[in-house]
């Protein structure tokens, strides 16, 4: 996993989990990497790894089943939606605004490209 310089480490990572998740990698009651585990294949402190997972289980997207380890939670699905879609909704997005303003954009050309792109990348 390649980190880059303008976001938090332990979000990097809590974005790759969800990522699993929403990709199907990650199953419901499926258990997660190991805190250590996940530290030794991305390269980081433990800690990192702890941080992100404490982010994540408030977020009810993974559960610790004491002694066992680390699961993806019953409505992770969901959650994990919720979760990135507030960070877009607060972080994300009025960048594009911002841009689509100062460019001129139209509301037209953007959902003529948003619709080329869904075409082209989820239905090819």
């Amino acid at each position: 996993m390649e980190f880059r310089d303008n976001k938090a480490i332990y979000l990097q990572i809590a974005a790759y989990v969800c990522e699993h998740i929403l990709l199907g990698k990650w199953k419901v009651d499926e258990k997660v990497s190991s805190v250590r585990e996940m530290a030794v294949e991305l390269e980081v402190n433990p800690n990192t790894v702890m941080r992100t997972y404490e982010l994540l289980q408030n977020k009810n997207i993974i559960s610790n089943k004491r002694g066992i380890g680390f699961f993806v939670a019953e409505d992770a699905l969901k959650n994990v939606k919720d979760y990135l879609k507030t960070q877009f909704i607060e972080e994300e997005l009025p960048v594009v605004f911002r841009n689509v303003y100062l460019l001129n954009i139209g509301f037209d050309e953007l959902e003529t490209r948003y619709n080329a792109f869904v075409k082209e990348t989820f239905n090819p």
